[in-house]
């Protein structure tokens, strides 16, 4: 076992386990950016596809402008939050 312990005194084995700690880590964070993305695009569409778009087409521009106002912000927000994270 004396051995066996030796090797995590390895400069180089440690070397290549914080490369591979710091590469899981960026692989989560890129992960977390696509979700949040996926997130905000998929918020965006459920809440366009509540509403019950009625009338002309300057009034059904008009209801999915105001559903835009109000959506468009959190979405934003998550991704600009993901733009963040991979910086």
């Amino acid at each position: 076992m004396e051995g066996f312990g030796g090797f995590f005194n390895d400069p180089d084995f440690q070397r290549r386990m914080q490369e591979m700690a710091e590469q899981m880590q960026s692989a989560q964070t890129l992960q977390w950016a696509d979700n949040a993305i996926k997130l905000a695009v998929d918020m965006t569409v459920a809440a366009i596809n509540r509403v019950n778009i009625q009338g002309t087409t300057e009034q059904q521009a008009q209801q999915i402008r105001s559903v835009m106002a109000t959506v468009f912000p959190e979405a934003v927000t998550l991704v600009r939050e993901a733009r963040q994270g991979l910086q």
